[in-house]
């Protein structure tokens, strides 16, 4: 299959780089173009693309479509290109933030239009990433399956009512910055107390990834887990009532419910 992109920014980089580094999809299948010449064409040179003159030509070339443009200009994008997609029908995947599936529908007026709106995460570059997935009624079961088997090559995915990818934006999408300046913090903590910066991060980031390993193997809660590490009057415990007074768990939830409301455009 044939798979082209519309838009070549930074998540679509990341899904392309995820796939190159996996080698689920042949570099010579992925087409390519951008509204900016001087990046995708370098770009797709480099990981040896296919780059095209236009968004028409992206669609008239491939089988499944990846929207990737900004949200402020999907609606123009999709209006230029409404009777390409009525003549040649290929699998929308839309990454657009904010825009459902009926927003597209009613963009392009094409009843019968096979649509799968996604939400990847940063980590499809290194094929570690959590995907949210929502297809519309009429995308054929083993469209899907296409998909569900190019996304899950980055990671994993995870099939949810398009009505909740606003918490998953927060649980998922932003996350990951959360937990880099989680790791940050700690590590400057390790600098406070005389390792460098380098070492501090590194052992940070490797508690990190264990601790979130273990909990994706095991049948326990995390909180259960908490408990698991936590010596009755010892340095954890310590550390885990210091962290709670300060607000831990209030900070993050916090910080979850600015995400959603920002997403519902509540803020």
């Amino acid at each position: 299959m044939k798979i082209g992109f519309i838009g070549v920014g930074n998540m679509a980089k990341a899904i392309i780089q995820g796939w190159l580094k996996t080698k689920a999809v042949n570099p010579e299948e992925i087409i390519i173009h951008s509204k900016h010449p001087a990046n995708y064409q370098k770009y797709a040179v480099e990981n040896h693309l296919q780059a095209v003159e236009s968004n028409q030509a992206v669609v008239e070339q491939t089988d499944i479509v990846f929207l990737a443009v900004k949200p402020q200009v999907v609606e123009s994008v999709l209006a230029e290109l409404r009777e390409t997609f009525q003549r040649v029908k290929p699998i929308i995947v839309s990454m657009v933030t904010g825009f459902s599936i009926k927003q597209i529908q009613s963009s392009l007026n094409i009843a019968d239009l096979e649509i799968l709106r996604i939400m990847p995460n940063v980590n499809v570059e290194i094929a570690a990433g959590m995907t949210a997935l929502a297809p519309n009624k009429q995308l054929a079961m083993e469209h899907l399956k296409i998909c569900k088997d190019l996304l899950n090559s980055l990671g994993k995915t995870l099939e949810i009512p398009e009505n909740d990818f606003s918490v998953f934006v927060a649980l998922a999408g932003s996350s990951p910055a959360f937990v880099y300046f989680f790791i940050d913090a700690m590590s400057r903590a390790g600098v406070k107390y005389g390792f460098s910066k380098s070492q501090a991060t590194e052992i940070a980031a490797q508690a990190v990834l264990g601790s979130a390993q273990k909990v994706l193997a095991s049948s326990k809660s995390p909180w259960d887990l908490v408990d698991d590490v936590s010596s009755p009057g010892g340095t954890t415990v310590a550390g885990l009532l210091a962290m709670e007074e300060a607000g831990f768990m209030t900070s993050v939830i916090k910080g979850i419910d600015a995400t959603i409301a920002k997403d519902q455009g509540r803020n």
